[in-house]
């Protein structure tokens, strides 16, 4: 199953691809801004069983020519992957004769540093091709932790996010991009919501998630992304619960820990609804969750 941080690393490509050019040049590596970007077809599979899709495809136009970059997502060491890093860029040159380009982004140290390995193909004495991935990870993504930094690229300070989301330091990250992206709300209200999105999913179930919701809703509450209708409707949720159990609790009706999990785990706001209203009247749990009369007549 694909994770929501693996999505998130390599869709900020597709968001913004003049990003990758300004992401790499912290490694000493100046290509060319792109002019222009077009999305290709991820599917890489021939007429035969073996299929391979890399996550990200564009083609990126720039004044000095056009390339090909191919975006993976890795989240950890896969000793088989460099053999699918060479296939990609061996059929992406014979397929588009553009000369490719293959960006391996991480969220973990110990793999970014794998992932930049060179892999060379090939007999020792001769290698016919070697694999050579430029990669972003925490070791060279700059952590943008000033609001203007962060207004000034916001793409690269939501990138900055994603990488360093285990850090020290994430907070003042999380910080200044909230605040970059509520200036952007007010230009561009759809693409900062895109913004919003993508952050979450790269923190995905990390300590730094929860910074980012709090903000999202607290700091940011003008966004009126799918994230903070979803955040809020689980607030009302979680406080709904907590009124049913106050309520048996005060009127002495026993609650098994089964029944309390099935209160406080529910997100449904009309059943719990339901259970409150039952709750102030109810002799016992059972007539909480009792059906309602209209589906027992049917």
């Amino acid at each position: 199953m694909v994770s929501s941080p693996h999505e998130a690393m390599h869709r900020i490509f597709e968001q913004d691809p003049g990003l990758f050019a300004r992401a790499v040049r912290a490694l000493g590596i100046e290509f060319p801004d792109a002019i222009a970007a077009t999305s290709l077809p991820t599917d890489l599979t021939e007429n035969r069983p073996l299929e391979r899709r890399v996550d990200t495809l564009l083609k990126i136009e720039t004044v000095e020519g056009d390339f090909l970059l191919a975006v993976e997502a890795q989240g950890k060491k896969d000793l088989d992957k460099p053999h699918s890093w060479a296939y990609y860029l061996a059929h992406l040159y014979a397929k588009y004769k553009l000369p490719p380009v293959l960006l391996v982004v991480c969220q973990d140290r110990n793999t970014a540093a794998w992932a930049a390995l060179p892999v060379d193909i090939g007999p020792p004495e001769w290698p016919a091709l070697t694999v050579r991935p430029l990669v972003l990870g925490p070791d060279n993504v700059p952590m943008v932790s000033a609001p203007a930094e962060a207004a000034r690229d916001i793409p690269l300070a939501v990138l900055s996010a994603m990488l360093h989301g285990r850090d020290r330091g994430i907070d003042a990250i999380l910080k200044a991009l909230a605040a970059a992206l509520k200036g952007l709300e007010v230009l561009d209200p759809e693409t900062a919501t895109i913004f919003v999105e993508l952050t979450s999913q790269g923190l995905d179930k990390t300590w730094a998630a929860k910074i980012w919701r709090d903000l999202v809703v607290v700091d940011t509450s003008f966004f009126t992304s799918s994230l903070s209708q979803e955040i809020r409707a689980e607030g009302e949720a979680k406080g709904r619960a907590a009124d049913i159990l106050r309520i048996l609790d005060r009127r002495g009706i026993p609650v098994a820990d089964t029944d309390r999990e099935r209160i406080t785990s529910c997100d449904d706001l009309d059943a719990l609804t339901l259970w409150f209203d039952r709750a102030i009247t109810a002799a016992s749990i059972a007539e909480v969750f009792a059906e309602d009369l209209s589906d027992q007549e049917q």
